[in-house]
């Protein structure tokens, strides 16, 4: 992201990935917000690079702190927890 880009958000806080909890089923990260709700953004934004994760229920965002050698590998349809494709007939 570019420091222009920086100065047009306003970031509410710096978190670490670490102290976000991981919800497997949908493949995003959430932290609590101070309105109540949570910040979200999903695993496959982080893997393209994007680190602004935002709350649904108000303008607030966050920057999470991540290395992207650390993050999960994103599960698409047919894969099993080991990785392993699995046939998927319709």
């Amino acid at each position: 992201m570019a420091a222009d880009d920086d100065e047009q958000l306003s970031i509410y806080d710096e978190v670490e990935i670490e102290d976000m909890t991981f919800d497997e089923a949908l493949q995003t990260y959430h932290y609590p917000c101070p309105c109540g709700d949570k910040f979200e953004i999903a695993l496959c934004d982080l893997q393209d690079g994007a680190d602004i994760a935002v709350c649904p229920s108000c303008s607030l965002m966050i920057r999470v702190i991540f290395e992207a050698e650390d993050l999960p590998g994103v599960k698409g349809v047919g894969e099993e927890e080991g990785g392993k494709v699995v046939a998927v007939s319709a």
